[in-house]
């Protein structure tokens, strides 16, 4: 059976890649490649982080907005709920959620972001 690479293991490839040339290129290409392996490690994580962050985003909306739904249409209604007052910083579960959903997208987006008095992840 003929198995193909996985999009992330492909991604990462190119990642690496520029990682191994990167030395040998001048300053402002050395820059261009470095962002791009940036860019792919995101695209790494988003991959595979992505979609149990989407999940767990899912669930946290759906228990606040009291019904199921998809990513997008929770998404919307929640920020619709929090704009015209409907949630605010009072509503049981809403800053938990808010938090949870903020540090998976965190995770993802900026790793090594470490809020001031925050101890890194093990």
């Amino acid at each position: 059976m003929i198995t193909h690479p996985k999009t992330e293991e492909l991604v990462r490839s190119v990642a690496l890649w520029l990682e191994q040339i990167r030395p040998q290129l001048d300053p402002r290409n050395a820059f261009l490649a470095r962002v791009a392996g940036n860019a792919l490690a995101t695209v790494e994580r988003e991959l595979t982080q992505g979609p149990a962050a989407e999940a767990e985003a899912v669930t946290l909306m759906a228990q606040l907005l009291g019904h199921q739904g998809d990513f997008e249409a929770l998404n919307a209604e929640l920020c619709a709920a929090i704009r015209d007052g409907r949630f605010t910083v009072e509503t049981p579960g809403l800053l938990p959620a808010l938090q949870t959903m903020a540090r998976n997208q965190l995770a993802i987006d900026q790793p090594n972001y470490r809020p001031e008095g925050a101890s890194a992840r093990p």
